[in-house]
């Protein structure tokens, strides 16, 4: 569907079609509806007319009116008939939602262990659950009304416009992408082509595409068809392999960074377009989309237009998120490209999924229903007959274990796309150097050749801020923040203006002119952040372009993606980042990477700490040479022995798997044993402390009756690391065991036990399933 006539469409104008219950059947007919509430299964109501299963409707819940969707029409309710509430509206202004979908979510429900409405309702437009948008709408002046009509009188000025401002904005675009490459010493031939595989910033957009439009970070004017990359053998061969069956099949891309798999997944995606399937794509970040959006407009033109791409992901304003969910449903939209939340896309006849990075944490949400979108990715593509592919060049052990038992097939891309060697890593042992600033001699002396050669250098320090603590030498005072546990951390926010943030609970506090404690006004910064690196490359490398990238950097809409276009047009010289740059991004001349701090999640609680930064480093030090030369790769540690460190160096995934696969069987941890955490917080720690030993006392009272029951380990409560957040303190309490059925079967029971989530006296709990940090 065109955007004008999306725009013109009831659905966004929320001049909505409404069916009214009629009186006249004398049957009525029984629905099974789930509402967004903490209360397990789902809820009885009648109707005089029929609806559809996945339509949702108004019903009335004691008080109020809420929005729910109709699961089930049984033959008779579980309740007696004349206590059953009619429905009050059926909203018919999308169509149904597909009975897959409807499986899905269930599912997630079931296996997640949360109600059926609280999977289902929250991941749908705002506007699209808000009883308050339909019915103010009827009135013709409520608030959602009144903010549609403007936007749509706004566009529909701005559309007339486009045809005349088309051509200007492409000539602005032109010309001032080649006054900054002519800055950068890039030849003009050289910058054509590299301006054809730049994505826009979304100011640069024009107004009509930017303005409440799915597609934004889609540019309308840069879809003519690019000619396709030639495939070497081994990326042919995956594509092939994804391809080659319309059933259900999971593969895992193995590939090395810089190996092409995005050119395997856009192969792929042509030809499951082609055979008329969709496809849906997942990336873990938001900053990921606009580089991805722009490889698919380039590749697929022959087979999408611009407005049959959906975006989802968290960083777009409701009207945005709502038109991508219309698209979807409407069977507009061909591809739906987004972060975790997109897996719930209401796509029909899929073909494809792609979890690119499927490594990655973020793919699992860690609030309200706490579900990996990986993991669902895989069950969807089954439900739906379709092929997943997950790609990575660093897979998560689980997924790793899989393919080696046969039930994923691993398609391998062992060479780089360009033809260019892996980067040579070096680890440079900081025990006995001579470190300024952080820094070695060895480091700053690549650095200072690298720059001499007109090359990019990154230099990654995961840690934001411009120090960690402030402490005082006198007394040792430390900036213990006063609602946490934990540090709050010295920023920068201006030149000379210092602050104490706190990056959990958010507090902000100017800092002291003295020691609270002794008074000593020689109060010093420890450690450093990525603004404390900065200010010393800046001092070091006077004549540098530098570029912060980090949350701190990155706040304002747009700015994260307006700074990588900066590095990609040669732009900065240094680049100085955070886990942020550690994925996903292919800089042209980038030549040597140096990492610092990688020491700290040597020695972490966390048994998934030497895989994280395994992959985290392998992610990094894969941004160098990766389209000329060999690139460089240098890790200050004290530690260079460990065996992290050794597989690292020798680009060896498959023995690090393997060593650390053998270390978690024998320890009996995932993924040979599966687990569910539940938490518990209140504003004392012994509160949660009893609720989770009260807890774990049923569960073992619950298998002290089962005849025979499989080995199921329940832990002792403890506090979280950080014990201590916003003045409420958190307690865990992890239960395991070597069989998911028996684990289930044990939280099924369990769960009705522990009452509401939300308890008395303040006293909250979750229950996690497959954590991934414990």
């Amino acid at each position: 569907m065109p955007l004008n006539e999306i725009n013109r469409s009831p659905i966004l104008v929320d001049a909505l079609t409404l069916t009214h219950p009629s009186t006249s059947h004398p049957q009525p007919y029984w629905l099974q509806v789930a509402l967004d509430l903490p209360i397990d299964g789902v809820f009885d109501y009648r109707s005089d007319v029929p609806v559809t299963p996945g339509l949702r409707v108004i019903v009335p819940f004691g008080r109020r009116q809420l929005i729910g969707v109709v699961v089930a029409c049984p033959d008779q309710p579980s309740l007696p008939p004349e206590s059953i509430k009619p429905i009050e509206r059926v909203l018919d202004d999308l169509p149904a939602l597909t009975p897959a979908w409807l499986d899905m979510a269930k599912f997630a429900a079931d296996y997640y262990q949360r109600p059926l409405g609280e999977v289902m309702l929250p991941v749908m437009p705002a506007r699209l659950r808000s009883v308050t948008a339909y019915t103010s709408v009827q009135a013709g002046d409520g608030p959602v009304a009144k903010q549609l009509a403007k936007q749509f009188a706004k566009q529909t000025k701005q559309t007339k416009q486009e045809k005349e401002t088309k051509e200007t904005n492409q000539t602005n675009r032109t010309k001032q992408k080649k006054v900054q490459a002519k800055q950068a010493g890039v030849s003009a031939q050289r910058y054509v082509t590299q301006l054809n595989a730049t994505p826009l910033t979304t100011n640069q957009l024009p107004q009509s595409e930017s303005l409440g439009s799915s597609t934004m970070g889609l540019d309308a004017t840069a879809t003519q068809a690019k000619p396709d990359l030639q495939l070497n053998a081994q990326q042919q061969e995956a594509v092939q392999t994804i391809t080659a069956t319309d059933a259900y099949q999971t593969c895992l891309l193995f590939g090395v960074t810089g190996s092409g798999k995005t050119e395997v997944y856009l192969a792929a995606a042509a030809r499951i377009l082609e055979s008329g399937r969709r496809v849906l794509f997942l990336v873990p970040e938001i900053n990921l989309t606009p580089q991805f959006a722009a490889s698919l407009q380039a590749r697929l033109a022959h087979f999408v237009q611009p407005d049959q791409i959906a975006l989802m992901h968290s960083g777009l304003t409701d009207t945005q998120r709502q038109e991508s969910w219309v698209r979807a449903a409407m069977g507009d939209a061909r591809i739906v490209l987004g972060t975790r939340m997109a897996i719930f896309a209401p796509l029909s006849n899929l073909g494809l999924i792609v979890v690119d990075e499927e490594h990655d944490p973020s793919y699992k949400q860690q609030e309200g229903l706490r579900y990996s979108a990986r993991d669902l990715a895989v069950w969807r593509g089954r439900q739906d007959h379709a092929t997943v592919v997950l790609g990575s060049a660093t897979p998560s052990l689980e997924s790793w274990a899989q393919a080696q038992r046969g039930h994923y097939k691993r398609l391998n891309l062992t060479e780089r796309a360009h033809q260019t060697l892996m980067p040579n890593i070096r680890l440079i042992d900081t025990r006995r150097a001579d470190l300024k600033q952080g820094l070695t001699p060895q480091v700053v002396d690549a650095m200072t050749q690298a720059l001499a050669q007109k090359q990019q250098v990154l230099v990654f320090l995961n840690r934001r801020g411009y120090a960690p603590v402030l402490h005082c030498p006198s007394c040792g005072w430390l900036s213990q923040c006063k609602n946490c546990s934990v540090f709050a951390v010295l920023h920068r926010d201006q030149p000379y203006k210092m602050r104490l943030h706190c990056h959990h609970c958010g507090q902000q506090s100017p800092v002291p002119k003295a020691c609270p404690d002794c008074g000593d006004q020689d109060l010093q910064a420890m450690g450093r952040g990525t603004q404390r690196l900065e200010e010393h490359l800046t001092e070091l490398f006077p004549r540098a372009r530098l570029a912060r990238i980090d949350a701190d950097s990155t706040r304002t809409k747009g700015s994260a993606q307006a700074l990588f276009e900066q590095v990609h047009a040669g732009l900065v010289d240094i680049l100085v980042g955070t886990q942020m740059v550690s994925k996903g991004h292919d800089f042209a001349r980038l030549a040597l990477v140096v990492v610092l701090n990688a020491d700290s999640m040597l020695f972490s609680q966390d048994f998934r700490a030497p895989e994280r930064l395994f992959a985290q480093l392998m992610q990094v030090a894969g941004r160098a040479g990766r389209h000329q030369g060999q690139g460089q790769v240098l890790v200050q540690t004290g530690y260079p022995d460990q065996p992290v460190y050794r597989a690292l160096c020798q680009h060896d995934y498959p023995g690090f798997a393997k060593s650390t696969l053998e270390e978690r069987r024998t320890a009996q941890l995932p993924p040979y044993v599966y687990q569910a955490l539940l938490t518990a917080q209140a504003r004392e720690l012994n509160t949660a402390i009893d609720f989770l030993q009260l807890g774990r006392d049923s569960a073992q009272a619950w298998l002290d009756t089962q005849p025979a029951p499989e080995h199921i380990t329940l832990f002792d409560p403890v506090p979280l690391r950080v014990t201590r957040v916003a003045q409420v303190c958190r307690a865990q309490l992890l239960v395991e065991s070597p069989s998911r059925a028996a684990l289930h079967q044990l939280l099924r029971a369990w769960l009705p036990a522990l009452g509401t989530r939300h308890a008395k006296g303040q006293l909250r709990w979750q229950l996690e399933v497959d954590p991934l940090e414990i």
